[in-house]
């Protein structure tokens, strides 16, 4: 799918709705582990803006800043977006219903920037393997292409293009 965009409640939008998807009843069941999303694209693409209004998305209050120096953050997603994964599906399903808003079982919003990584290994150092593996997470990384190596293949990929100083060309 490719969106041209000209403002940022277009950005909004998109995360809005790549959240509801996450967080909608079949995808957990279907994943094993961490759902990834990879941002790339030039500097001032809109990558970071995405990632802010998709922690919005999530329920997350606290501010959103590129973790380019702390490489990660990890954030809580917020109660009401959890349920108890011992209630059996289809009355996971119903509650859903019933609240009229989206429960999912992630617990996690882990933000990664990868624009200081010379090399995959050093995200590896930094708890990879148990980031991704660990069902509750939902990750966002920033400058995926630098650690594409490590990615996992069921990586939903996004990609920005500056178009010029307003309008930005996203790929998903």
């Amino acid at each position: 799918m490719k969106v041209i965009i000209a403002d940022l409640k277009k950005t909004e939008k998109i995360a809005q709705d790549l959240a509801k998807k996450i967080l909608s009843a079949g995808w957990r069941e279907k994943n094993k582990k961490a759902v990834v999303i990879g941002l790339e694209g030039e500097l001032g693409g809109g990558k970071t803006a995405l990632a802010q209004f998709f922690a919005k998305a999530l329920g997350i209050k606290e501010k959103i800043q590129s973790p380019t120096f702390v490489i990660i953050k990890k954030y809580q997603i917020p109660n009401k977006f959890q349920t108890n994964s011992k209630i059996p599906a289809c009355h996971r399903l119903r509650l859903r219903r019933m609240a009229g808003r989206q429960i999912s079982n992630f617990k996690t919003f882990v933000h990664i920037d990868a624009y200081r990584i010379k090399n995959p290994k050093e995200l590896l150092a930094l708890g990879w393997k148990e980031i991704i593996s660990t069902p509750q997470n939902v990750v966002l990384i920033e400058w995926a292409d630098r650690v594409k190596k490590i990615l996992p293949q069921k990586c939903v990929q996004i990609k920005f293009k500056v178009v010029d100083d307003k309008t930005r060309k996203i790929t998903i």
